[in-house]
């Protein structure tokens, strides 16, 4: 018992940099109290004594403000942050070394009585404010941005922004590999979000840009062999003035925000 309880004590100290001392973890983190009392109402629940499990867990809810069902399956060393408005339903399931921040929630989608919340694998991070909802399943090691919500399985390794959740690709480079080994050796993952972590919109401009650039090359191309043909047709494009685009944006905001346009 006190060998789980110091592994997990550990565990925080890994998790929270803010940790100061094994009292403090045990006395002022609601996370870990709300998880103790799960393990007492989860254990209330096996035996069939459901209507004082739920008890438990409300009581729980009262004191911490977070909420989780005691039928709900829970692995080692699982670390709530913060806690509050946290929401963990009847049928999820988490694995060992997962990490939550305050506002997620693990709901379910319908109101038949059958698997209907999430599975967690081992060591994912969600971060605060996210929503998975649904009976699907979470590969191990993977990341949920903050306020985002999935609704779809989401493969091991991956990492889900935006709503509806969507995974991202992190940049292929040759440092790609020492990054991760970094963020390893750090092992802090703050609200499910690092600094490397691509942004979706920024990669959709660039593969916008690459587009431009080719269309750019073919109409070169296509000049040229009109030039070639005697065929006399002006493809060439104006040169695109970087310098002034800022200029003309302010330009035409204030031509156009109620003053006359100039004769």
């Amino acid at each position: 018992m006190f060998k789980g309880l110091r592994e997990y004590i550990d565990s925080v100290f890994q998790r929270d940099p803010a940790a100061r001392s094994t009292l403090e973890v045990l006395t002022a983190y609601p996370g870990v109290h709300a998880l103790a009392l799960h393990r007492v109402s989860h254990r209330l629940w096996s035996w069939r004594l459901k209507w004082l499990a739920r008890m438990l867990a409300q009581l729980g809810r009262w004191l911490t403000g977070v909420e989780i069902h005691p039928a709900a399956k829970i692995g080692r060393r699982f670390f709530i942050d913060h806690g509050m408005g946290v929401v963990i339903g009847e049928t999820a399931e988490i694995g060992d070394d997962c990490t939550l921040y305050h506002g997620v929630t693990l709901g379910g989608t319908t109101w038949k009585k059958e698997k209907r919340h999430p599975t967690l694998g081992d060591n994912i991070v969600v971060g605060a404010g996210a929503k998975i909802l649904g009976p699907i399943q979470i590969g191990d090691n993977a990341r949920i941005g903050s306020n985002s919500v999935v609704v779809k399985d989401i493969p091991p390794g991956a990492t889900v922004v935006g709503i509806p959740g969507r995974v991202v690709t992190p940049r292929d480079d040759s440092r790609s590999k020492q990054r991760a080994a970094m963020a390893e050796k750090l092992g802090f993952d703050a609200y499910g979000l690092t600094p490397q972590m691509p942004d979706p919109v920024a990669h959709a401009i660039d593969l916008m840009l690459d587009h431009m650039h080719l269309v750019d090359q073919k109409l070169k191309i296509l000049s040229n062999a009109l030039g070639k043909a005697n065929i006399k047709v002006n493809l060439d494009l104006p040169e695109l003035d970087v310098n002034n685009l800022e200029n003309s944006a302010s330009d035409t905001t204030a031509g156009g925000s109620g003053g006359s346009p100039k004769e």
